[in-house]
């Protein structure tokens, strides 16, 4: 059963409890709840893709040892930019992104903004080549994902987005 399939059937059984049934349900499911939620999804994702870690790393642009300490929980980020690359370097699918990000802790992509509406847009055209998704951002004067000169930047909101979604 898989990580979206597990989590569907407690759902539901969820959904049937009352509040004093909770309990007794969390002590009965203790081993279904993963201690490092995000860690065990991205794993899961990887081996259903039949992709290593190595690679999605190496095409995210990222150093192996910083991809693995970030993917285990070790060194956390919160510069969601580097999340998004790590997506689109395992070839997401958009609602794997989402959930990805959500399990993160940090916001889903939301097409009311500029920038996540490009990451959408690449993510649903299977634009998972990192430059690439950098030329669509740059084209719509938008901060691009991996480190670049300021300058290459248009506009001012996204040289603060830019400062916001980096990952140094």
């Amino acid at each position: 059963m898989t990580y979206e399939e597990s989590s569907i059937a407690l759902n539901a059984a969820v959904m049937q409890l009352s509040p004093a049934e909770l309990p007794q349900f969390l002590k009965e499911h203790a081993e279904d709840q993963p201690k490092r939620p995000f860690t065990d999804y991205m794993r899961q994702k990887f081996r259903e893709k039949r992709i290593s870690q190595q690679n999605v790393f190496l095409a995210a642009d990222l150093s192996e040892r910083y991809g693995y300490k970030l993917i285990s929980g070790e060194k956390p980020t919160k510069k969601r930019d580097v999340i998004l690359r790590i997506c689109l370097a395992a070839k997401f699918q958009p609602e794997e992104v989402q959930s990805a990000l959500l399990l993160y802790g940090m916001t889903p992509l939301c097409a009311r903004f500029p920038r996540d509406c490009a990451f959408l847009v690449a993510f649903c055209n299977r634009i998972y080549d990192i430059h690439d998704v950098d030329a669509l951002l740059r084209e719509n004067n938008l901060a691009p994902c991996l480190i670049t000169e300021v300058s290459s930047v248009t506009s001012v909101q996204g040289v603060k987005e830019r400062n916001q979604y980096s990952d140094t």
